[in-house]
C-alpha cells in the first residue's frame, strides 16, 4: 500500500465521535478520528514497514502517525529519526504511545529515555519516561542498570506532584511498571507509590482516571505476575 492509499482508508475508517474524543485529549487537523482497531486491519496488510512508517509519520495526519508507530521497524529506526518523530509528537497518543513504544524497542530506547526526561517540553519529557517504563517492561532484568532505575523513582517521589500535566501521569506510570516488571525493585517502587499517594492529572474532559500506584502494584503481586516481561511494547 502507498502512503496515499492508507490516507484514503483511514478516512473511510474514521468517525466523528472519535474524532470529538481524540479532539479533547489534544489532536489536531488533520485527522480523521480512527479507533486502533481499525488502524490494526490496515497494519495487517503493510506489517512492519520502515519506509512506510516515515512517510506515515510525515503526513502529520494524527491517525497516520499513530499507525506509522504500530507500523515502524525497529531494527531500522535511526536515533535521528526518533528525536524527530518526539519533536513532532505533540499530543499523548503519540508522545506517551506511538514513540515511546518504538523507541523502546530500538536499541535507542534508553540512551533516548534518559536524554528526553530532561526536557522542558512536557510531551517530550512525557515520552522520555515512556520509553524507559517500556524498556524495563520489555527487557530481562540483568539487562537493565537498576541502580539509575532506582535514582529515578527517587527522583519521582520528589519531582511528580510539581511536573508538567502529562508528565506526571507517566511518571505515575513508570511507578507501577517498575514494580511490576523488575523484582527487585518491587519494594522499592511500592515505598515510592506510598509516598506520592494519588496523583492529579487534568484528562482533558475525558473519562480516563489516573490508577493509584499502590492499588496496581499490589494486584501484580497478589496474582503472581511481578517480573513477567512483555513480548512487545505495542499494543
Amino acid at each position: 500500500m502507498t502512503t496515499k492509499e492508507i490516507l484514503k482508508e483511514l478516512e473511510g475508517y474514521g468517525s466523528e465521535q472519535t474524532k470529538k474524543i481524540y479532539g479533547k485529549i489534544g489532536a489536531k487537523e488533520p485527522y480523521f478520528g480512527v479507533k486502533v482497531q481499525d488502524l490494526k486491519k490496515i497494519l495487517k496488510k503493510t506489517k512492519k514497514n520502515h519506509e512506510l512508517s516515515l512517510e506515515l509519520y510525515a503526513t502529520g495526519n494524527s491517525d497516520a502517525m499513530y499507525l506509522a508507530g504500530l507500523m515502524a521497524d525497529e531494527k531500522q529506526i535511526t536515533k535521528e529519526q526518533l528525536e524527530l518523530w518526539v519533536s513532532q509528537a505533540y499530543f499523548s497518543y503519540l508522545s506517551e504511545y506511538a514513540v515511546p513504544w518504538v523507541a523502546a524497542e530500538s536499541d535507542h530506547g534508553f540512551e533516548l529515555g534518559l536524554k528526553w526526561i530532561e526536557s522542558d517540553i512536557e510531551t517530550t519529557a512525557a515520552a522520555g519516561w515512556g520509553t524507559l517504563l517500556y524498556c524495563a517492561s520489555l527487557f530481562p532484568d540483568e539487562k537493565l542498570d537498576l541502580e539509575i532505575y532506582t535514582k529515578l523513582l527517587d527522583r519521582v517521589e520528589n519531582e511528580i506532584h510539581q511536573a508538567q500535566n502529562r508528565v506526571r501521569y507517566v511518571m505515575n506510570g513508570f511507578v507501577i511498571a517498575i514494580g511490576s516488571y523488575v523484582k527487585a525493585l518491587t519494594e522499592k517502587s511500592m515505598e515510592v507509590a506510598k509516598k506520592i499517594g494519588k496523583v492529579e492529572v487534568d484528562a482533558g474532559g475525558t473519562a480516563c482516571k489516573v490508577p493509584l500506584a499502590t492499588i496496581y502494584i499490589d494486584k501484580v503481586v497478589s496474582k503472581g505476575r511481578v517480573g513477567k516481561k512483555r513480548k512487545t511494547a505495542r499494543c
